[in-house]
């Protein structure tokens, strides 16, 4: 990073709107913002303004005003970047939005890189490689969970907590280090007993990390839901309730869904991706056959199924041959229609599922219990807003890299190998740990970080 450039970039999307920002940061940021802005009041000036303060103007250039404006000014260190910043707030349209930046660079602003603005803040002290990467996760978020956890990271609980495995390790290779240059023999068997003890207490800290992860992704990028059943048991009905609008084609004819149809909805607060597939049933129509075998494909790889079943009806030998091909999969029997009587208790279901929801497709009764049944069986239900969580596969990756190494450690004790490989094994796993936050991250980790990010943040 070139620390004496100023670079500048729009920061809100290029769509017509009340409000737009072009935000500079760098050194000549505040003087760029005065030969950009025209102030109403002639005494007052962006580059005399002190800190978290702003004034109002006219945005011109060499043709003129052609807009007007707030401006922001944050002064270094206090600000998102650790630089002078200034925010001039526009009107929103693309055309005044562009014109703006383009005048920035004429007054001698550099563009910005993806993610170059939080990259400085990162580079100057202000966030560490966690909490940046939970802005691009906060900017992500489909819910209130996915944005809580993202906002407890860009808070520093994930941090916290990693740096505290690390301290811990630090204090094990210590005492390792100490036992090697000062050894006894009488308490050895002690002291492995006890270093072991404490290897795996952290271990188990990585582990819980990594189950997390697992599941907080599912709130972040969604779970992969399937509906199947039967013919005319109310699947696309189902589908267009939780999408919100008609996605699948509804009528009275039996096999009307022959492909599947996919659509990205929020229950409550989770994101599915969900495909309604074609109505399991043996047919001799080799278009709808197709359809079949692809529902059943579709359900296989599906992270989690909706069995819908018609409750006007009894639990035919056709809904148990769907509910046992589903044997060990995630999954919920929907007992729809119950709005036109119910035939089927909960109990028949149980042999094959754990989890049934009563409810109406067609009426929307039913749906809040749906997302409850839904956090169960995906184990949602076991996550806390806020919850210290593993944002990024790399975060991921170097925790599973941690984990992996104090698992070499404890094999290399227990096999009675000497304590410099064990070692050798803790450092091991701290440094990853150290990648983790970015306290040892190599620049081209941190490239690849902020690359992911929109220009602008």
């Amino acid at each position: 990073m070139d620390s004496q450039t100023t670079i500048a970039a729009i920061s809100t999307p290029l769509s017509p709107a009340g409000i737009g920002m072009v935000r500079l940061s760098g050194p000549h940021a505040l003087d760029i913002a005065q030969r950009l802005v025209r102030p109403a009041d002639p005494k007052r000036s962006p580059a005399s303004l002190p800190g978290y303060s702003g004034l109002y103007g006219r945005v011109y250039d060499q043709d003129g005003e052609f807009d007007e404006a707030v401006v922001f000014v944050y002064r270094a260190p206090k600000s998102y970047t650790g630089e002078d910043v200034a925010e001039v707030c526009c009107h929103g349209g693309a055309y005044l939005l562009r014109r703006t930046l383009s005048r920035c660079f004429q007054l001698g602003a550099s563009p910005a890189g993806p993610g170059e603005f939080t990259k400085r803040a990162f580079l100057n002290g202000k966030l560490s490689l966690t909490q940046a990467e939970a802005v691009a996760g906060l900017i992500a978020a489909q819910g209130s969970q996915s944005a809580a956890a993202a906002l407890a990271a860009r808070d520093g609980a994930l941090q916290q907590r990693i740096e505290r495995i690390a301290q811990n390790l630090v204090h094990l290779s210590a005492s390792l280090a100490a036992w090697i240059d000062y050894p006894d023999e009488e308490q050895d068997a002690v002291f492995g007993e006890r270093l072991a003890a404490q290897m795996r207490q952290e271990q188990q800290e990585l582990h819980g990390l990594l189950e997390g992860y697992e599941r907080g992704r599912l709130f972040r990028d969604g779970i992969v839901t399937a509906i199947v059943g039967k013919p005319n048991v109310g699947k696309s009905t189902l589908m267009n309730l939780l999408a919100g609008r008609q996605k699948s084609i509804v009528t009275a004819i039996p096999g009307t869904t022959r492909d599947v149809v996919e659509s990205r909805v929020m229950l409550g607060d989770i994101l599915l991706e969900l495909a309604d597939t074609a109505g399991i049933r043996e047919t001799d129509d080799p278009v709808e056959a197709a359809g079949v075998d692809l529902a059943r494909s579709t359900a296989r790889t599906a992270q989690l199924v909706l069995v819908v079943l018609d409750s006007t009806d009894r639990l035919q030998d056709e809904d148990r041959k769907i509910l046992e091909e589903l044997s060990g999969k995630p999954a919920i029997a929907v007992i729809n229609k119950t709005d036109a009587g119910q035939n089927i208790a909960p109990q028949e279901v149980f042999p094959y599922v754990r989890e049934t929801v009563a409810m109406s497709a067609q009426s929307g009764d039913g749906v809040q219990q749906l997302e409850e049944a839904v956090l169960r069986v995906m184990e949602l239900d076991q996550l806390t807003p806020g919850q210290d969580l593993l944002i990024s596969e790399r975060q991921l990756l170097c925790a599973q890299a941690a984990h992996d190494q104090l698992a070499e450690a404890l094999e290399a004790l227990e096999n009675g190998m000497t304590f410099d490989a064990i070692n050798v094994c803790l450092d091991c796993a701290l440094d990853e740990l150290l990648v983790l936050t970015g306290q040892r991250a190599s620049e081209a980790v941190v490239d690849e970080v902020f690359s992911k990010f929109c220009v602008g943040k």
